[in-house]
């Protein structure tokens, strides 16, 4: 069988039940990359969040760019494909600070506010993390494998490694 990786970018959301994909969002740095997989059903889903709040903005088009948007939307769309939300295994991965500036102070971490954001919508939706690499300051590359739920974690000059 042939994979056809689909690369999730900013802000994107994307669902699959076909075992021959592999999710993958690279290069995040402050973004989180959201790993949601229901091994009964073998659907996966991949959110490429950007920041954690969408009412920053008045109209929200993008629902994959927010974290408060992006879970329920991801959870949405794999429910639309027939997964079970009480199935699903998350991952995330992300959230560093890329860019530390001398007196910069927590406010301006993206990254930090991306997890906590991440991590309190996971919890309103009672959906707990299975494993995370997050903070930090080095970028990553994640993949899930729609055929078994398998996912990878490549940390900028490390080795891809079973996440």
């Amino acid at each position: 069988m042939t994979e056809m990786v689909i690369s999730v970018g900013l802000g994107e959301v994307h669902v699959s039940k076909d075992p021959s994909v592999v999710l993958a969002a690279h290069g995040l740095g402050s973004c989180i990359g959201l790993l949601a997989y229901d091994p009964i059903h073998k659907i996966g889903g991949l959110a490429h969040i950007l920041l954690p709040d969408s009412t920053i903005i008045k109209v929200c088009d993008n629902k994959g760019k927010f974290a408060d948007t992006a879970i329920p939307y991801l959870i949405e769309l794999m429910k639309g494909q027939g997964a079970i939300q009480i199935n699903l295994m998350i991952k995330i991965a992300g959230g560093a600070q890329m860019f530390a500036v001398p007196g910069m102070n927590s406010k301006m971490n993206i990254g930090e506010k991306n997890i906590i954001a991440v991590k309190r919508a996971l919890s309103q939706v009672n959906l707990k993390i299975k494993a995370e690499e997050v903070g930090g300051h080095t970028g990553r590359t994640v993949k899930l494998f729609v055929k078994d739920g398998t996912s990878l974690i490549r940390t900028a000059g490390l080795n891809e490694k079973v996440f």
